[in-house]
């Protein structure tokens, strides 16, 4: 089983196939995705990979959340998340995920947070059909009706479909089709619609439900390394920030405080010249 990926919604637009007919399809792009920590069965009880995306501003970043980040020599990342891996599909931390992961024809799971509706009626919310339209029905045409019982039970039961709050919920779309993959700008286009809003960040992996394609790359479609020298100058800083602040304080100390050669050279001097 391999890992998926975390990428961003940049929104829908559409292709043709060699037929001519058009094909609308979602944009996903990654965003820099590195392995940030590995989780093994030994130390943690299960396999996984903890992947992030994008760049975060490091004082936006909480400590503990530094040290973390700095021990893997990664930049510290706008969104984490874990993806449940075989032990022979083990990444080292610091690699970056490349839009090859997945193959044209693929067919891919995405999970998102779908858009927020608010509060919605029961049409709306769950597809009711409605009162009737005349003879009787005074301006309620698309409430719910009755959701109780009789005397007994004498109560509704909980999970009862109502009207309330709708969307920004976790969704997940089974068996998309990947149309094609850009590397050079770091995109996939999948077939349909995905959920969540745009800029919104979307785990992608394969299909549960589908065979991995013979030519998917395994464990993982990587590309270079494009930490490079940002990373390990953030983690060289963070390391000699307080050897810096040591140094500087010795250096204010002793300014503060004269030493006792010249004091030496003046009795010297004076006497030198009586």
């Amino acid at each position: 089983m391999r890992s998926g990926v975390i990428a961003r919604k940049i929104g829908m637009t559409r292709v043709f196939d060699d037929t001519g007919k058009h094909v609308p399809v979602t944009v996903l792009q990654l965003d820099n995705v590195q392995v940030v920590a590995q989780k093994t069965s030994e130390r943690d009880g299960y396999t996984a990979l903890q992947l992030g995306a994008g760049t975060a501003k490091v004082k936006r970043v909480s400590k503990a959340m530094r040290g973390h980040y700095s021990k893997s020599s990664v930049l510290p990342k706008q969104k984490l998340s874990e993806f449940r891996v075989s032990d022979d599909a083990m990444v080292d931390i610091g690699a970056t995920f490349s839009p090859s992961h997945f193959v044209s024809g693929q067919k891919v799971d995405a999970v998102g947070i779908s858009q927020g509706k608010g509060f919605a009626g029961a049409m709306k919310r769950h597809n009711f059909g409605g009162l009737r339209a005349s003879h009787g029905v005074s301006i309620s045409h698309r409430s719910h009706g009755s959701t109780g019982q009789c005397q007994d039970p004498g109560k509704v039961f909980k999970g009862k479909k109502m009207a309330g709050h709708m969307g920004a919920v976790r969704v997940t779309t089974q068996n998309l089709e990947v149309v094609s993959i850009d590397e050079e700008n770091d995109l996939i286009l999948v077939h349909g619609a995905v959920p969540g809003s745009k800029n919104g960040w979307v785990l992608l992996s394969d299909a549960i439900k589908n065979p991995r394609p013979e030519d998917a790359p395994f464990p993982a479609g990587l590309a270079k390394d494009t930490a490079g020298s940002e990373a390990v100058g953030f983690v060289e800083e963070a390391a000699e920030k307080e050897p810096v602040i040591e140094a500087q304080a010795d250096d204010t100390a002793a300014a503060e405080s004269p030493t006792e050669e010249p004091k030496e050279f003046k009795e010297k001097g004076s006497s030198d010249e009586g």
